[in-house]
């Protein structure tokens, strides 16, 4: 399997192939208010990667140091209020096969990230949902940054561009009006027989 992990700068990474869920990158995430959010992506990280582990870790870690000389006034935070993205899947969704042997983390931006497809050796613009889809298969760029908001402090992940490597089984227990209305269509057959 190819490895598309890079470090891009020091709080800055290209990570992959990974797995993409909550996909909200055609259009931005609708606020529970109604108002537009951001767009949004999440990776799902295989544990087994320590490339892209290394790298995110040491891009938060550099983010975190920025984060002092910053947005944190000279100190760093207490481990126990820091928000980190990087999750562990089997910790926080243990009862989710989607999750088991996973690490995640949540990206977000408020401008449209770059949505391309990479196949048969050819790059092309992802145009919709049937291009790129929760559950695909690809990379990511992502930035780390530090926050301080309403007493909230952390280390975020900034969305910049994905690229499709190869399909997978779509997320979201979506159905087809195929697959739903099939037994209409043998009711309304034995009525006309």
């Amino acid at each position: 399997m190819a490895n598309f992990n890079k470090k891009i700068s020091e709080t800055a990474v290209r990570v992959g192939p990974v797995r993409f869920s909550y996909a909200y990158v055609f259009s931005p995430r609708k606020n529970e208010d109604g108002t537009d959010g951001k767009y949004s992506v999440q990776l799902l990280i295989p544990k087994s990667d320590t490339a892209a582990l290394e790298i995110i870790t040491n891009a938060i870690n550099a983010a975190k140091q920025a984060g002092v000389s910053g947005k944190w006034n000279g100190k760093m935070p207490p481990a126990s209020k820091l928000k980190t993205p990087l999750r562990d899947g089997d910790d926080e969704y243990p009862d989710d096969d989607t999750y088991a042997g996973m690490y995640f983390m949540n990206a977000s931006s408020a401008t449209k990230p770059g949505v391309r497809v990479l196949e048969n050796g050819m790059m092309s613009e992802a145009l919709d949902g049937d291009d790129f889809y929760s559950g695909c298969y690809g990379c990511a760029t992502v930035n780390f940054f530090a926050y301080n908001t309403s007493g909230n402090v952390g280390i975020a992940a900034g969305l910049n561009n994905l690229v499709k490597t190869r399909d997978g089984e779509k997320l979201g227990g979506g159905h087809s009006a195929e697959e739903d209305f099939a037994d209409l269509v043998e009711q309304a057959a034995s009525c006309l027989d």
